[in-house]
């Protein structure tokens, strides 16, 4: 299926330094989204094309910055391709940068939800090393692998992490048990986005 996809929808390849393209001045809110999928298409299509790309594709954020993807990408919202694959650097990127707290909230959480803890593969027990090779695997999966697969990891990983902060926020000093809880939601919809995402892609309607 990802084959078929690939040669339906062909890109330019993209060039890859802060080679995500400069939007001149204040540009046509049309023209960035049209930038957005394209880019997100063509970096997907790279990386499947020549996989000897995938290692430089995966530290995108770490050479460009994870701010001008944002500025790029995350405004195109859930359910389209750019919006997806922020959210899955944006994933890599706080695995690496925070791997104790991930590994910490993901111990908790991997007691209370099993099943997603099954899915989403973390090494046992998990540590700031495994869950950074997480963060990996999945972007990588992504790129190379089942695209599906890899985004329903990436949202199970991100369900466990949600239930070790709800779970956890009792325990807590009542202004860090609130703050637990805020994000808790916030990685709850990231994991039903990211399962939706790979919904779309299996219906080819992920853009």
């Amino acid at each position: 299926m990802t084959e078929g996809r690939s040669e339906r929808h062909h890109h330019r390849r993209p060039q890859l330094r802060s080679e995500l393209p400069d939007l001149l001045g204040d540009p046509d809110p049309a023209d960035r989204t049209a930038v957005a999928h394209a880019t997100a298409a063509a970096v997907l299509q790279a990386a499947r094309a020549e996989p000897g790309t995938t290692p430089r594709l995966l530290e995108l954020a770490d050479r460009i910055g994870l701010d001008e993807i944002a500025e790029l990408w995350r405004g195109s919202g859930p359910g389209t391709l750019p919006g997806t694959l922020w959210s899955l650097y944006l994933l890599r990127s706080w695995v690496h940068r925070n791997g104790a707290e991930a590994a910490r909230v993901f111990a908790v959480g991997e007691r209370v939800a099993e099943v997603s803890t099954a899915v989403a593969g973390v090494a046992h027990p998990p540590g700031p090393d495994e869950v950074a090779a997480l963060g990996d695997a999945v972007l990588t999966s992504a790129f190379t692998g089942d695209f599906a697969v890899a985004l329903e990891r990436a949202g199970a990983f991100c369900r466990v992490v949600a239930a070790g902060r709800a779970h956890s926020a009792d325990d807590l000093p009542e202004e860090e048990g609130r703050r637990q809880t805020r994000l808790a939601k916030g990685n709850l919809r990231m994991a039903e986005e990211l399962e939706h995402a790979a919904g779309l892609w299996r219906r080819d309607e992920l853009h």
